[in-house]
């Protein structure tokens, strides 16, 4: 069974095993021209939104795979929400830390405009990122064969960041090498039913957004000893997190 495809159009809420979907536009187009997709074959096919099914391939188009489902699966959402605050950083490693942490299995990402980033979205700048980066997560949930694909929100300021420390039940953990607690330490019990995991850009978070956002109620906390970069601190703490929480 090597394929499966993420469709928008796919309304797969409520079939059951019997009933005939279809893949249309460019998966129905990749599915048969470049995965070279076959009648008789088995694929996996969800629709984005928690609902994954097995399907048997009755006809392949390049405009149209039409699918018998055998088996269809609903996935309820975590008890814990797992949401990814990554600081905007230069050349591609936001958009590597945002591939990465939606293969590992965050559930939702927030682009920060962090004091000391270097990239700067404003403007038709600020949506055209933000499709970006929904693209980036699209394409890794279909790799991951996640059911559910993370939502990209607006990109955020300190001053959001720092306001949403204070609400109940969400725990704000802010990376940071210099930090008393170790993430591996934390608890189930510590954690609220969100977890915001803020990650600064190339040249960390600054020192009084860390003292607004501490102030506020977030927590700093480090992986290791050593310094990691800003594409690889976000998902290494997802990881982290995804044993603490018993996703792993």
């Amino acid at each position: 069974m090597a394929h499966f495809y993420l469709d928008e159009t796919l309304a797969l809420a409520g079939a059951a095993a019997g009933d005939e979907v279809a893949l249309t536009g460019p998966d129905a187009r990749h599915a048969v021209t470049v995965a070279r997709l076959r009648a008789g074959e088995t694929v996996r096919v969800g629709d984005g939104v928690g609902t994954i099914a097995l399907g048997r391939v009755v006809d392949a188009a390049p405009d149209r795979v039409a699918l018998v489902l055998e088996s269809v699966d609903a996935h309820p959402e975590p008890p814990t929400r797992l949401t990814l605050v990554q600081a905007l950083a230069k050349g591609d490693r936001d958009e590597l830390a945002v591939q990465a942490a939606t293969e590992l299995g965050v559930d939702a990402i927030v682009p920060w405009q962090a004091a000391r980033s270097v990239s700067i979205w404003k403007g038709p700048k600020a949506e055209k990122g933000r499709a970006r980066w929904q693209t980036i997560v699209r394409e890794a949930s279909k790799q991951a064969i996640r059911p559910r694909v993370p939502s990209v929100a607006p990109v955020a300021t300190t001053r959001e960041l720092v306001a949403q420390a204070g609400e109940a039940n969400v725990s704000v953990l802010v990376l940071e090498p210099t930090a008393a607690d170790r993430l591996s330490a934390l608890t189930p019990a510590e954690l609220g039913s969100r977890v915001l995991l803020v990650v600064g850009p190339e040249g960390g978070v600054a020192p009084d957004e860390l003292s607004a956002l501490t102030t506020a109620g977030a927590r700093p906390v480090r992986l290791g000893d050593t310094v990691l970069r800003t594409s690889t601190a976000g998902p290494a703490a997802l990881s982290v997190l995804s044993t603490t929480l018993g996703r792993w």
